[in-house]
């Protein structure tokens, strides 16, 4: 018997020896179908005269035209299309059957001498019992030879002929969403085609047609094949659809011939008991369901060869398992068992055991007594130990990747103290205006915008204390990042600074995912940053940073008092402290990467840290020029305190992949020493011992630095390494300058890795226009940059971050590196400008002459790319403000927030399609609103400047405030960027506001008022 299983959605069903090579669409399970099956001649069954009979046409186009009336009037459902042409044929076949013999049949002629029919479902012949064999041969056979026309739209598409899905005994309706409702159809049209089915197939994501279709099923008594299943199709994101089964009508253990069942991918909570009364049933999937345990009596499945029960949540195995002893291949994969029973040693027969991904820490002695296993998977469990018995299986195949063998258990974990055990605390979940809240000696559990936590217990604070927050942008000025790290999240403040806890606060931020790196969360106190010891968890199911989306990775730490708090991921470090008696160092993140230290190596105890570093070989290559180049991880190796040691270290490492120490050629053989201050690099092959094995290299040392192993063709290694090294810091990225479409003075401009950049210039393309992206330039994690209009271009120069006439960038690898600038002609340009935007490292040489500037053909030390800006001419259709129109309008007062009418220019071309959200916030009428739709619907950019200048002119009268209800309707409208750009714009004009005053000699005498901006 073949059969076919894989994991996750790699499932394949096996459709029993009846299935041959005519379906054209074979594909695996989870996946899209990737064609539909080939049409085929049409089956002369179809078109057969009834035997005993002359077909009548007029007596076949009846039948299909009261097929299409059942099918209109029940407007396609199939549950009631099938109960419809259920009653009429049964109407039917006795009145042929009387007429044909003259007089009408009799309860005692009703009775069929060979019928096999499953057992009725009274909701389908509730009225109704099986004629006579020649009935039913003559109703078969009109059934067949009307089928050529049977309509199967809906649930089919129109394109879709019966021949699509029929062919000879086997129907396939899973090829179509929807197709299961098609089933009844076909029961209505071809009855007596469908019983002789050996070979069915129904997706089992559309739950009436579902429905409809299990009510067939009992009568379909010759299937030998059955698959239900669901992920058969995909939504518009890309995600499979579940499959909606739930339950098995208990009449379907009347398909004594079944052989090969498949339910995968839905929803079941438990074992259908029918299936126990399937005595032929060989191979049963019921993978990616939601099992949690099996039924005592499952030993019934006597003749079963195959069981996949992959992916479910099955905690253990029933004892009578172990009488299903025909078993060949058993596969419960990605479940939570935690032990075997003895009674496997009982499946003789048992070739494969697939048993990875569980939670086993140990397995039976009974399991020795297979002797016909082959295969046996155990991988990724929690197992301390492989029973000796195994040994005896000369013939057997394990994998037992990461297990924790040989190590000591694990002790039980300690019951909680009374003080450990966390009472219920209240949640408090704010919006982007809630920056302040209350917590009580209750403690609360406060969920914040962007998917952070803050857990307080219950007593860790004495009394009711009001608390802040705010997600600060980071600055390359105070924010630490050590070598290779990167910075996954925003600094997340916390105030007051230095509120010290009764008891432990945890403070949980959310993160991007970096692969195979450790995630720490760096803690600033206002003058020195400090590691926190992180943990990682996903945050609260009701908790999500986007709405319908999965909740936020969380790095976590616990605090006793509030600074700032960012999160960084940096090279996996691992650390231990060496003593006079020695120790051994494995690395976590390659346990082929181990330091032994002798006894005796030191006299006072000093901690160790071991930093490694993968890099990757094919990025090596194409940087050094050299296709047979390899190298090892990365070592980083440092102390405290920083002396020799007495005695060598041995430190062993992985030989670079390809290269075995059979086939190495120790000429080619480096060993580089790195020096971190100077960031030089030197071969020290021939002053240390290197030893090489089959799969690792051995070298002695007795001071800590930065050790690289090379297998390189190249002789001047020590300079190559150098340069490479300086590679591996950067980051490939691209710069990327857009115009929207229905407004060119807003640029968006942003700064991104090179492996980022399609996706986002296919994100942005329905709404701006612009060059293609950058060529590749080399940026460092944190490096800052700058944004330069140039020829006949000028920029909104208010802005904070504009420095000299230039936008001021720092590049973070996970974060967006955006900004929305409005531009406009230069001072003296009234005709269409085409401009440039040019990206600098650091700052732009004042004394750069514009002839140089505009022949500038390659790189210099600090310029990295231009791209081209189009402006149209201020007086062409496109211009968006018209002096007259817009006279000049001030947004507030220097003391409690201005904005000048420049900065509400610059506000309002970033504001997009969000103006009607935006103005509603703002208490514009819903009837204003629409009035400045009608009177610019072909202008988005004059229509938000008319929404918003609008509402800034009712603000002369009102009094002070009017800038922090703009911050307050933005956040509210959920454009936190402006509601935080405003305040940086309001920050700086407070500061500029002050230090005039001081030039004055009117400084009030309070100045601590503004010593920081209002949350």
């Amino acid at each position: 018997m073949d059969t076919g299983h894989g994991k996750g959605d790699q499932v394949t069903s096996w459709a029993g020896p009846e299935e041959d090579d005519e379906l054209a669409s074979v594909r695996t399970d989870g996946d899209p179908p990737k064609t539909a099956p080939r049409n085929r001649a049409r089956n002369p069954s179809l078109t057969r005269r009834p035997q005993g009979g002359v077909s009548n046409p007029e007596e076949e186009k009846a039948g299909e035209t009261a097929t299409r009336q059942v099918i209109k009037r029940t407007g396609g459902d199939a549950t009631r299309v099938f109960n419809a042409c259920q009653a009429e044929s049964v109407q039917r076949e006795p009145e042929k059957d009387g007429d044909q013999n003259g007089i009408l049949p009799s309860a005692s002629q009703s009775v069929s001498l060979t019928d096999t029919w499953a057992p009725s479902i009274s909701s389908i012949h509730s009225s109704s019992s099986p004629t006579t064999h020649h009935t039913m041969s003559l109703s078969s056979s009109s059934s067949c030879s009307s089928s050529s026309a049977v309509s199967l739209t809906p649930p089919l598409p129109p394109f879709v002929e019966l021949s699509a899905v029929l062919a000879e005994t086997r129907l396939t309706l899973d090829v179509y969403r929807g197709g299961a409702a098609a089933l009844p159809i076909l029961w209505g049209s071809i009855p007596g085609q469908l019983r002789g089915l050996h070979y069915l197939r129904l997706g089992s994501e559309d739950e009436p047609g579902l429905d409809g279709a299990l009510k067939v099923l009992p009568y379909l008594t010759q299937l030998h094949s059955l698959a239900i299943r669901g992920h058969c199709f995909y939504d518009s994101q890309g995600v499979p659809l579940p499959g909606l089964l739930t339950a098995l009508p208990s009449s379907v253990s009347s398909l004594s011939l079944l052989t090969h069942l498949d339910l995968s991918f839905n929803q079941l909570l438990c074992l259908p008991p029918c299936l126990l009364n399937l005595p032929a049933l060989s191979s049963l999937l019921i993978c990616h369901n939601h099992l949690s345990a099996l039924p005592p009596d499952i030993g019934q499945l006597s003749s079963l060869r195959y069981l996949s029960l992959l992916g479910n949540q099955l905690i253990s195995l029933p004892q009578s398992v172990g009488q299903l002893k025909a078993l060949q291949t058993l596969d419960i994969s990605y479940n939570l068992l935690q032990s075997l029973p003895e009674e496997v040693g009982a499946l003789g027969e048992l070739v494969k055991l697939e048993l990875s991904h569980n939670k086993l820490r140990q397995l039976p002695e009974t399991i020795g007594s297979l002797h016909s296993l082959r295969e046996l998977v155990v991988h990724s469990n929690d197992l301390r130990f492989i029973p000796q018995c195994l040994s005896e299986l000369p013939l057997l195949k394990m994998d037992t990747r990461n297990n924790p063998l040989g190590r000591p258990p694990t002790p039980p974990p300690l019951p909680p103290s009374p003080e450990q055990v966390e009472k219920n605390v209240p949640e408090l979940h704010l919006g982007f205006n809630q920056h302040s809240f209350c917590v009580s000696s209750a403690g609360c559990h406060v969920f914040l915008p962007r998917g952070a936590e803050l857990l307080f217990p219950p007593g860790c604070l004495a009394t009711t204390t009001r608390l802040e927050w705010g997600e600060r942008k980071p600055h390359r000025k105070w924010v630490w990042l050590e070598e290779h790290d990167i910075l996954l999240s925003h600094p997340l403040e916390l105030c007051p600074h230095g509120i010290t806890f009764l008891k432990p606060v945890e403070v949980c931020v959310p993160y991007h995912q970096r692969k195979r790196r450790e995630v720490i969360v760096r803690r600033f106190d206002g003058k020195t940053w400090s590691t926190l010891p992180t943990v990682l968890r996903r945050g609260s199911q009701s908790h999500s940073s986007h709405p319908g989306g999965r909740p936020a990775r969380l790095a976590c730490c616990s605090v006793g008092q509030f600074s700032w708090f960012v999160v960084v991921c940096r090279p996996v470090r691992d650390s231990c402290s060496v003593t006079a008696d020695g120790t051994l160092l494995v690395s976590s993140a390659d346990p082929g990467i181990k330091l032994h230290f002798p006894p005796e190596s030191t006299l006072h105890p000093r901690k160790i840290t071991l930093e490694v570093l993968q890099v990757s070989v094919s990025e090596v290559q194409v940087m050094c020029g050299d296709p047979q180049a390899s190298v090892s991880p990365l070592l980083c190796l440092s102390q405290t305190p920083s002396i020799n040691f007495l005695l060598p270290v041995k430190v062993q490492v992985p030989l670079p992949p390809g290269v075995t120490g059979h086939m190495v050629d120790m000429s080619c053989l480096h060993l580089l020493h790195g020096d971190p201050s100077a960031q030089t690099w030197t071969d020290i092959t021939s002053q240390v011992s290197l030893h090489v094995t089959h799969l690792y290299a051995i070298f002695y040392i007795t001071s800590f630095s930065w050790y690289w192993l090379w297998y390189t063709t190249k002789r001047c290694v020590g300079g190559v390494v150098r340069r490479i090294y300086q590679r591996l810091k950067q980051f490939r990225v691209q710069f990327l300058v857009l115009q929207r479409k229905t407004d060119p003075t807003q640029v968006l401009l942003q700064c991104l890795p090179s492996n980022k950049v399609e996706n986002r210039v296919q994100c942005l393309s329905e709404q701006y226009d612009g060059p293609q992206p950058s060529d590749l330039c080399d940026l460092l994690e944190g490096e800052q940059f700058f944004a330069g209009f140039e020829r006949g271009l000028d920029v909104n120069a208010d802005r904070p971050d504009c420095i000299g006439g230039r936008l001021y960038f720092v590049f973070y690898s996970s974060l967006k590196n955006l900004k929305e600038v409005y531009i406009c002609p230069a001072q003296g340009h009234d005709v269409p400008v085409r401009g440039q935007v040019s990206f600098y490292r650091g700052e732009i040489p004042a004394d750069l002459p514009e002839a140089v500037a505009l022949k500038r053909k390659g790189l210099d030390t600090q310029w990295l790319t231009t791209l081209p800006l189009r402006l149209p001419d201020l007086n062409s259709e496109n211009r968006i403000m018209e002096e007259s129109h817009y006279p000049p309008l001030n947004l507030g007062d220097p003391e409690s927030g201005y904005l000048t009418e420049a900065n509400l220019l610059s506000i309002s071309l970033q504001i997009g399609q969000d103006w009607r959200t935006i103005g509603i916030n703002l208490g514009l009428q819903y009837h204003e609103l629409e009035h400045i739709q009608y009177k610019h619907r072909d202008n988005l950019g004059a229509l938000v400047l008319d929404m918003l200048f609008n509402w800034a002119r009712r603000q002369k009268g009102v009094g002070p405030g009017a800038v922090l209800r703009l911050v307050e309707a933005m956040v509210k409208s959920e454009r936190k960027d402006l509601a935080e750009e405003i305040e940086d714009i309001v920050s700086l004009g407070k500061t500029k506001y002050r230090e005039s005053l001081k030039r004055v000699g009117l400084e009030p005498q309070t100045s601590s008022q503004h010593n920081e901006p209002q949350q």
